[in-house]
């Protein structure tokens, strides 16, 4: 850590890390255009972001980073150059970072619909991934090609096909842990926090039905700017926070008298 991430880092309860971090960065085409560039030096420019702020949440012991990478509506509203860009960028990471990630004790997953992503995209993902299967530190998840209601969609389909494999709908109980067993996240505990980067206020389609929970931190910081001390900021001013998971929290003028702590199902979540 250098003096500002080790200045922050002090300042953390080492027991109370978020076991989950979600982040959607944001803010690489406004870096660029702040800069008279072309958007896709905001990417390039992202790829430092991405690579101090993983490194930084293994070295701290966070068991699970997910970063919101391509969504799939960017298929549809990105110019085919600039996805094109991307794709390629994607791949020179995977290829670069997998001796980094090997050092960090990094296991390399994703989430989305991968199937959609061009073959040699695909092939370098496998090869990435099957490079850091035997990694037994943080898993850094990737969503590409990702969208939380096409998740929940293909939720549904995995149940209904389960369904009719064992004896149609009249003999299936559905209830909330079995959406979750069947969702692209399904080896993941829910996020306990998620950042947004540039300062944008909503979720974009990403992990709606994960993050019901999640502490949300909005930086007012352009992805490409984004470092490790920034992302320890986030964690900082998650446990400044009182998580009441919809119940009335610990001050002593509401809190029911024999309420002392939360049900274990409502604490998994």
């Amino acid at each position: 850590m250098d003096r500002k991430e080790s200045e922050v880092y002090l300042r953390l309860d080492p027991a109370r890390l978020p076991k989950h971090i979600a982040i959607i960065m944001d803010g690489n085409g406004r870096w660029a255009r702040r800069r008279h560039m072309p958007r896709v030096a905001g990417h390039r420019a992202g790829v430092a972001s991405v690579r101090s702020t993983v490194e930084t949440a293994a070295r701290i012991g966070i068991p699970a980073l997910t970063l919101y990478a391509f969504s799939e509506e960017n298929w549809k509203k990105r110019p085919r150059s600039e996805v094109d860009f991307l794709m390629r960028l994607l791949c020179r990471y995977l290829k670069v970072e997998i001796k980094r990630l090997n050092e960090n004790n990094i296991r390399l997953e994703y989430i989305g619909r991968k199937q959609e992503l061009p073959e040699s995209v695909q092939r370098e993902m496998e090869e990435a991934r099957d490079a850091t299967c035997a990694n037994t530190g943080m898993v850094l998840t990737l969503a590409l090609n990702y969208s939380a209601r096409s998740e929940i969609v293909d939720a549904f389909r995995s149940l209904a096909e389960a369904a009719a494999r064992n004896g149609g709908l009249g003999h299936f109980q559905v209830d909330e842990q079995l959406i979750s067993d069947h969702l692209y996240t399904r080896h993941l505990p829910d996020p306990d926090l998620v950042i947004r980067t540039s300062g944008e206020m909503r979720l974009s389609n990403f992990l709606l039905w994960q993050l019901a929970y999640a502490e949300i931190y909005v930086t007012q910081t352009l992805w490409p700017d984004f470092r490790g001390v920034q992302l320890l900021e986030g964690i900082e001013e998650y446990q400044s926070r009182e998580r009441r998971y919809g119940g009335l929290g610990k001050d002593p003028g509401h809190a029911p008298e024999h309420a002392t702590s939360r049900p274990h199902a409502e604490a998994k979540r």
